[in-house]
């Protein structure tokens, strides 16, 4: 048989697909009808584009589709692939073979060169979303600006800049786009938490205790001793002399 198409295993019928969309379920109005109990009256779809098809869950049945084995919601087939609809099985032949590397994963491309100001920029707008608070925004450019001590205008230019360096377009949620592209390369780290590590507080110094002053000796009282007279001992009675 010319052309694409898909083979019965159950039966071995052999029924080609069709040129746009074959349909495939138990119901009657579909293109290929499955008898088995597992199979939903609208199933799946074989959809083809040019010299290529895919399969199509239509998501109307509890048992699936299956590729080689696997659960699938929409799958390029090549030749040769076993389907399975609920307990169906089927085989898809007939589309053509290319010869074609395996894909790839892409890998990010390496940070851009930052400069230092740049740098202060970028971690001053990540930090409200590297917090523990849940849902946090990136700093505005009215709060970076009063955290690196610059005005809005700088701020802005220089996000300009970052959004070209790191090739965030144009649209809505900008700085959330480059928040998440520099946490993802890991060129910002949060800071610490505060409250987390305790900073030692200064002990206060104890305070010198007051010293009782020193009282000089008492001095006996009474009338001024003329020069030259003697002070008689006081308690003992006697009057003081007079040098004669």
């Amino acid at each position: 048989m010319e052309g694409p198409y898909i083979r019965i295993e159950d039966s071995g019928e052999v029924l080609p697909l069709g040129a746009a969309v074959t349909t495939i379920g138990r119901g009657s109005g579909v293109d290929i009808r499955l008898g088995d109990p597992s199979v939903s009256r609208l199933h799946a779809e074989i959809v083809r584009r040019g010299p290529y098809a895919y399969v199509t869950d239509l998501g109307l049945s509890r048992n699936g589709t299956r590729v080689n084995g696997r659960l699938v919601a929409r799958r390029v087939l090549d030749d040769g692939d076993v389907l399975t609809f609920g307990n169906a099985r089927c085989r898809i032949g007939g589309i053509p073979t290319e010869d074609l590397s395996a894909e790839t994963d892409l890998r990010r491309s390496p940070s851009p060169e930052l400069t230092r100001r740049e740098l202060d920029v970028l971690t001053s707008l990540c930090q409200p979303a590297l917090s523990d608070e849940a849902f946090v925004a990136p700093a505005t450019a009215r709060e970076i600006a009063a955290d690196l001590v610059v005005t809005e205008a700088a701020v802005k230019q220089h996000l300009l800049r970052l959004y070209q360096k790191f090739r965030i377009p144009e649209g809505t949620n900008r700085r959330v786009r480059l928040a998440n592209e520099v946490v993802s390369l890991g060129l910002v780290r949060p800071l610490p938490p505060a409250g987390r590590e305790k900073v030692p507080q200064p002990q206060p110094q104890p305070q010198p205790q007051p010293q009782p002053s020193r009282s000089a000796p008492d001095r006996p009282t009474g009338p001024p001793v003329p020069a030259g007279a003697r002070r008689a001992p006081a308690g003992s009675g006697l009057p003081e002399r007079r040098a004669s």
